[in-house]
């Protein structure tokens, strides 16, 4: 311990005249205690700036956690979009009672409103969706039958649609033209190919049914929880356009040419 305590001098002298330039003394234990207080000030400062800058979304595991959020908050400006669409209505019902153009009796509370208008917007996508799926089950009806719809494919692969496990394949003779996964919760659904999304309509039960189409292929997803894109967007092969709750399973179904595909034969899982 004693020897720990020795101060050494360190100088600098100038090389022709020896003149002493600058010096200064230092002991072992304190060069080895200036060592350490700076590597734990390093650390601290590390810390620091990961913990309360977006410097930690670079580091593995802070990246899921920031898409989870932009997920949340995609939904929730949705969400506040309906919302500030009903208050609107609100208050011009208020205006016209207030001018005396409707009559009391015919008021609607903000909760009616919000009945109406989601009873409405349910049928009419449902409708669509309906329409879109019969007309190309219709369009080939007369020259198709059970075997020529299970058409095997050679050509290229489609993109995976989600990550998750096959829970039910696809079985024409029952008029199931898709398979059904099971997905983990915030999981996202992509673009099987580059296309566009001809249709995004929200089903009776909250969830969505997202049709993209290009030149080969028709692509129907149903029970995606959140719509990340909207209709007449153009999208590539793996671009995310939908996100999965974990509950429902998503369907998947394929067509070509008003033909159904079996997606197991065309998709690498």
């Amino acid at each position: 311990m004693h020897d720990n305590k020795v101060k050494y001098r360190f100088a600098m002298l100038e090389d022709r005249t020896l003149r002493e330039v600058f010096h200064f003394r230092v002991s072992l234990l304190g060069a080895v205690s200036v060592i350490t207080i700076s590597i734990f000030a390093l650390i601290l400062l590390l810390s620091v700036l990961i913990i309360y800058t977006p410097l930690r979304n670079i580091l593995p595991g802070y990246s899921a956690s920031l898409r989870e959020q932009l997920i949340e908050e995609s939904a929730r400006v949705d969400s506040l979009q309906t919302d500030l669409s009903l208050q609107r209505q609100y208050l011009d019902v208020i205006k016209q009672l207030t001018a005396g153009d409707i009559a009391t009796d015919s008021v609607q509370s903000l909760d009616s409103l919000q009945r109406v208008e989601k009873a409405r917007l349910v049928a009419e996508e449902s409708e669509a969706v309906e329409a879109f799926k019969n007309q190309y089950e219709l369009k080939e009806r007369d020259r198709m039958t059970l075997y020529d719809n299970i058409t095997p494919r050679s050509f290229h692969r489609l993109q995976r649609p989600v990550r998750g496990v096959i829970v039910q394949s696809a079985r024409p003779d029952w008029h199931q033209y898709g398979v059904s996964l099971r997905t983990a919760k915030n999981e996202t659904v992509m673009a099987t190919t580059r296309g566009t999304l001809v249709s995004v309509e929200r089903m009776a039960d909250n969830s969505f049914a997202v049709v993209l189409q290009n030149d080969a292929f028709v692509t129907i997803y149903r029970h995606v929880a959140r719509a990340l894109k909207t209709q007449g967007t153009a999208v590539e092969a793996g671009e995310a356009i939908g996100v999965a709750d974990g509950e429902k399973e998503i369907g998947v179904e394929l067509w070509e040419g008003g033909k159904f595909v079996n997606p197991e034969e065309v998709i690498v899982w």
